[in-house]
């Protein structure tokens, strides 16, 4: 299903090459001011154009088509599309028969009997985080105080701001990073979530793990609390509001937000799409052959996560917060 969210629920549409993607949400108040201008920041922070990025630049101009009226929402669902402009859909015709290793092209074939829109990845592309990002925009309104910020810290196993080396070597031999994202929620209550199904690990892993090449969640201390002894990862609880010493349980216990920091880290894959030559399994040779992938690819991803990741951490705690008030 394309649909997360119980309270707060957000809904995905469209293909990398089709007319448009977009995004429904559901479940937001009426009455929160809105207009396309608001999404702006957000969406520039996701653009392409850096180096390292895809050379495929789009508009990204939101069209709001229902749920606001006179800058403000009603209450009704939300339906946001961004029209596709500059796409070069000849560039994967080969991947029918030859589809690209760790990439979604052959399960999406085999799943869906061969209609599956392949171009640019059709409905598996990174593009349709567009519409993560748009509904994070109006989750992060609902929020309030709740502030949420995505960093990256690594690339490519190198510290960020000293990946440029890195991140050069393999563009130049066709190959590609993957990166070490780091997000925190402020300002959080304590209360958000329930024990075990709706934790709040539970929720923000969910739907944080949408993203595309997203391989790893941790939170807190994450595994390396595999290695601490328990006087060494507790949290001592140093204010009546919940304020602990340290917070090696990144701001969740018991599966319920305990007032301090989310804090929790995304492991992101290196980009499936390369140029450098790859040998995989050709379905009309019927043998193993080289591929070479045409296109226009991300060489890290990650570069571009930051403002994706913080958008899903924002629906996910909207949906918690409504939750909550029921």
């Amino acid at each position: 299903m394309n649909t997360f969210g119980r309270k707060f629920r957000v809904s995905l549409f469209g293909e990398s090459h089709g007319a448009c993607v977009g995004v429904c949400v559901d479940g937001c108040p009426a009455g929160i001011a809105l207009q396309p201008p608001d999404f702006t920041l957000d969406l520039q922070r996701r653009r392409s154009g850096g180096r390292g990025t895809t050379a495929r630049t789009e508009s990204d101009v939101p069209e709001l088509l229902s749920g606001v009226f006179e800058g403000k929402t009603t209450g009704a669902p939300i339906t946001i599309i961004f029209r596709n402009e500059n796409t070069r859909s000849g560039d994967y015709a080969d991947l029918l028969s030859q589809p690209r290793p760790s990439h979604a092209d052959f399960v999406a074939a085999r799943k869906f009997g061969g209609h599956a829109d392949y171009r640019g990845g059709g409905h598996f592309s990174g593009r349709l985080t567009l519409g993560v990002v748009a509904a994070g925009v109006i989750a992060k309104k609902m929020l309030g105080s709740v502030t949420i910020a995505a960093t990256i810290l690594e690339v490519g196993g190198v510290t960020y701001g000293e990946h440029t080396a890195a991140l050069e070597e393999a563009m130049a031999k066709g190959d590609s990073l993957g990166g070490l994202l780091e997000c925190v929620a402020s300002n959080m209550p304590v209360g958000w979530g329930e024990p075990f199904f709706d934790s709040v690990e539970s929720l923000v892993s969910h739907i944080v793990f949408a993203i595309p090449a997203v391989r790893g969640v941790e939170f807190g201390s994450g595994f390396a609390a595999a290695r601490q002894r328990g006087s060494e990862h507790n949290d001592p609880i140093v204010s009546p509001c919940g304020k602990t010493k340290t917070n090696h349980a990144g701001g969740v216990n018991g599966g319920i937000s305990n007032g301090n920091d989310l804090v929790f880290r995304v492991a992101v894959k290196p980009t499936a799409s390369i140029s450098a030559p790859q040998q995989t399994f050709d379905f009309e040779k019927g043998k193993v052959d080289e591929l070479l992938i045409r296109g226009r690819h991300d060489a890290c991803i990650a570069l571009r996560v930051p403002v994706v990741l913080e958008a899903a951490t924002a629906i996910a705690l909207a949906d918690l917060m409504q939750l909550h008030a029921r």
